[in-house]
């Protein structure tokens, strides 16, 4: 019902705001960028995930090299990054033309790529990347050099502040810099580890391209190949079959591991969600191999422990956003060039194009190294052969799994998932958002008290939790039929949807929430060598996390409150407990907090609020009140990744941690014991003194 006051109240916000002319407003090019950058560069971040923000700048910058190289124009490109905040890119290619340079660097829509004559196949075709750059970058040099003569373009938060031209003895081609700005990528820094990646993936896909990074050569001999070698973390079965053609480059081999891990990349462009491109050869290489022995194996079976990597080149390219890591197009070519001519290769389907090439240089690979079919075969029979020992235990896990969907006790699962469609944005305001689902998270915890306090927490929007029934199996050396026989193993695949892979993930991040003790850390290692076991591609590619949780929490007591009533006694039933949790909590807020991740935070701690500190030590997350735990878990969480390394050797690394108990093992332990004494008290007297 509403009455006369509420009828009143809303006609005076009717009032206050109204929707005329003067509510439409234009954005200038760099203030449209700066306005909603998601639109241009996706996630801003702090430079501590592969994908945030300052690479795509980085990306954006070198792509425009990578085309010039691609036409033929400069074998060497300098990449220097200066102590870790600003980045310098110089090519030596044909150079941006001197008379268009503020343009080409400044206004969107603007760029020689829309001109298929000038660059046939290119990445940058939007013309749209270095204008992201030089807005979101509180400082931004551009330099050409063309036959002697050069123009300089120095630009601030995309404002141009300085414009030159002159004589230069310098080289053809072109400089940019940028640096970041600090007040869109809060406490940013480049980590040498992603960069070089993305500079390898560049010599990889560009046979003949030397990238100096820092001043040090990056150069790829056999491309592919030496991707899939540098990035293999278990032996190939045989060695790497490398196939290449026009507009096309494959290489594949098949490990000893469970699952299916593939590097795609479309114009030099790595694109990590994979694309047309992808699905076509996943399709097509298992179809190639059923065809050359002539026997209707499944799919899964041919697939199973195949490393693969596909490069192709299409012309005018489609992906479905800016950051291009996935690709959209359904052709080869658009239907004509910019002169009304058609393309080679105008109306082939990216499917097509690649089957085409599989189905024919696949077939001729095996037919002449037959000792490789042989190996193929073996590994084939053996994943059947597998598959079908397990088929009644799989069945019955599969519709345990699906009836726990239903009513999964272990899991308390949120809203928003990796797999969802794309959203749609309601608002025009919502357009510089990040895409919720890349925020989808689930918490691997240790019994009900930890799970407890989570889940009480958690952002029910995007994060879920799975508990587990105290320590998992170690599953070192057994085979895929424990994940189907073991309940938990099971529930955890099912509520992760990647039994078929990693194109269902239902979150963007696996997060290992355990104590920091030692049956904490058992916890940890047993969670990772599951996924090492089973599913490698879920690791490389970054979606495992370990939690960190505080240690110590450091209060003041000379902050409380005046008069504030004490804590009252009262009996232990479920009223008066909830009673004293109601009075804990307010007497909490009376209190200046620390809370404590390491030992060299505590003592900071205590030395900033001395004389008088209260010092808790968090024995384990059930510990941990809800109230504070949701402190621990919002946005400003602490997460280590768990990474693999090109010289990490999964089957190695589980040998030595989670196998028999070696001796090698067993002296690392010896030499690497420290005994932990609590020297609480002791510092703290220090202090007060």
């Amino acid at each position: 019902m509403t009455t006369e006051k509420d009828t009143s109240t809303q006609a005076v916000e009717a009032q206050a705001v109204v929707y005329d002319e003067s509510k439409i407003r234009h954005l200038e090019d760099t203030e449209h960028i700066r306005t909603r950058p998601g639109m241009y560069i996706g996630r801003l971040g702090d430079g501590s995930h592969a994908e945030d923000g300052i690479y795509v700048l980085l990306k954006e910058s070198i792509d425009n090299s990578i085309d010039e190289f691609n036409e033929g124009f400069g074998k060497r490109i300098e990449v220097t990054i200066h102590d870790n905040l600003t980045a310098e890119i110089r090519d030596y290619g044909r150079g941006i033309p001197l008379g268009a340079l503020v343009d080409a660097v400044s206004k969107l829509n603007t760029g020689g790529k829309y001109d298929t004559a000038v660059f046939t196949a290119s990445v940058g075709m939007n013309g749209v990347g270095l204008k992201a750059v030089n807005a979101l970058s509180s400082r931004f040099i551009a330099r050409s050099v063309r036959d002697g003569k050069m123009h300089e373009a120095i630009f601030e938060k995309g404002v141009l502040v300085s414009d030159e031209e002159g004589a230069s003895e310098e080289e053809n081609g072109t400089y940019i810099y940028f640096e970041p700005d600090k007040t869109l990528f809060q406490n940013y820094r480049f980590h040498g580890e992603f960069v070089e990646n993305m500079l390898r993936n560049y010599t990889y896909l560009n046979t003949g391209l030397a990238i100096f990074y820092n001043g040090r050569r990056i150069l790829s001999r056999n491309g592919l190949e030496d991707l899939l070698n540098d990035n293999m973390t278990a032996p190939g079965l045989y060695p790497i079959v490398h196939l290449t053609g026009p507009s096309i480059d494959i290489a594949f081999t098949h490990t000893s591991q469970y699952g299916e891990e593939y590097y795609s990349f479309v114009n030099g462009q790595h694109t990590t969600q994979g694309g047309t491109h992808q699905s076509a050869f996943k399709e097509h290489i298992a179809k190639a191999i059923k065809e050359y022995f002539g026997k209707n194996y499944d799919v899964q079976d041919v697939r199973n422990g195949l490393v693969a990597a596909i490069a192709i080149r299409v012309i005018e390219p489609l992906f479905e956003s800016q950051t291009k890591i996935k690709l959209g197009s359904l052709t080869m070519a658009p239907d004509k060039d910019s002169n009304g001519n058609p393309f080679p290769l105008s109306g082939v389907s990216v499917n097509k194009f690649v089957g085409d090439f599989i189905k024919e240089n696949v077939d001729n690979y095996l037919h002449m190294h037959t000792d490789v079919a042989e190996v193929i075969k073996q590994k084939i029979e053996e994943s059947e052969k597998e598959r079908k020992a397990i088929a009644g235990v799989t069945k019955l896990a599969r519709e345990r799994a699906k009836k726990a969907n239903l009513h999964n006790r272990k899991l308390r699962d949120c809203r928003i998932h990796l797999n969802d469609p794309a959203p749609k944005a309601k608002k025009k305001q919502d357009e510089e958002q990040e895409d919720p689902r890349f925020d989808s998270s689930i918490f691997i915890t240790e019994g009900d008290s930890a799970s407890g306090s989570i889940t009480k927490t958690r952002n029910a929007q995007t994060q879920a939790v799975f508990s587990l029934r105290g320590k998992p199996l170690n599953c070192f050396g057994l085979t895929k039929k424990v994940v189907y026989e073991n309940e938990e193993f099971n529930l955890l695949q099912a509520a992760l949807n990647i039994e078929d892979g990693l194109d269902g993930l239902r979150y963007n991040k696996v997060i290992v929430a355990t104590d920091a003790d030692v049956d904490g850390m058992h916890i940890r290692l047993l969670i990772i060598t599951f996924f090492l076991q089973f599913f490698p591609d879920l690791i490389k590619k970054g979606h495992v996390y370990i939690l960190q949780t505080p240690l110590f929490r450091v209060r003041n007591k000379k902050k409380k409150v005046r008069g504030a009533a004490k804590p009252k006694t009262v009996s232990d039933t479920s009223a008066g407990a909830a009673i004293l949790k109601k009075t804990q909590a307010s007497d909490r807020s009376e209190y200046e907090t620390i809370y404590c991740y390491t030992e060299e935070e505590r003592l900071a701690a205590i030395e900033k609020l001395s004389p008088n500190p209260e010092i808790t030590r968090f024995k384990g997350l059930g510990e941990i009140d809800p109230e504070e735990f949701k402190n621990f878990i919002g946005p400003d969480m602490r997460l280590d990744p768990v990474t693999l390394h090109k010289s990490d050797n999964v089957s190695k690394l589980l040998e030595y941690y989670m196998g028999k108990n070696t001796m090698e093992r067993q002296s690392f332990i010896i030499d690497n014991l420290v005994v932990e004494e609590d020297l609480a008290e002791e510092n703290t007297e220090e202090i007060w003194k």
